[in-house]
C-alpha cells in the first residue's frame, strides 16, 4: 500500500511542478502526514529530485497533513494546483512549518496563476 501511495505523491508532485515550473529548482524537504482508518503513514518528499520515501522526515522544513482517501480522491481525478489550493483554504489539508517557504510557495503560485489567465484572456 505505501509503494503505490509513493508513487500516487510522485505524480501529484510532478504534475504541479509542471502547471508551475518556477517551483522545479526549490530545495525543500517535506513531511507528509496521511491518515486514515486508524493509522498515520508518513512519507518524506525531498526536491527538486522528487524523491518519495516512507520516512519520519525529522528535517522537514514543511509538514502537510492529509486524509489518505481525499489524497487519493484528489490524484485519481487529474486534480490541479488551483484544487490543491482550494483544499488547503478550506482545511481538507494542511500545511505547517517554515513561514518563509510557504509564502515563497504561495506567491509563486499565484503568480503562475495569474500569468495563465492573463494568456487566457488575450487569446
Amino acid at each position: 500500500m505505501s509503494d503505490d501511495a509513493r508513487v500516487l505523491i510522485a505524480s501529484a508532485v510532478h504534475a504541479a511542478l509542471e502547471e508551475v515550473p518556477a517551483l522545479k529548482p526549490l530545495k525543500l524537504i517535506v513531511g507528509i502526514d496521511m491518515r486514515g482508518r486508524g493509522d498515520t503513514q508518513q512519507f518524506r518528499l525531498e526536491m527538486p529530485s522528487v524523491t518519495v520515501t516512507k520516512d519520519l522526515a525529522t528535517d522537514a522544513r514543511i509538514r502537510v497533513d492529509i486524509q489518505r482517501a481525499f489524497f487519493n480522491l484528489m490524484v485519481e481525478n487529474g486534480a490541479q494546483v488551483a484544487d490543491w489550493s482550494e483544499a488547503f483554504m478550506y482545511g481538507k489539508a494542511k500545511a505547517t512549518g517554515n513561514a518563509q517557504f510557504m509564502k515563497l510557495i504561495a506567491t509563486v503560485v499565484e503568480k503562475q496563476a495569474e500569468r495563465d489567465r492573463t494568456r487566457r484572456a488575450s487569446h
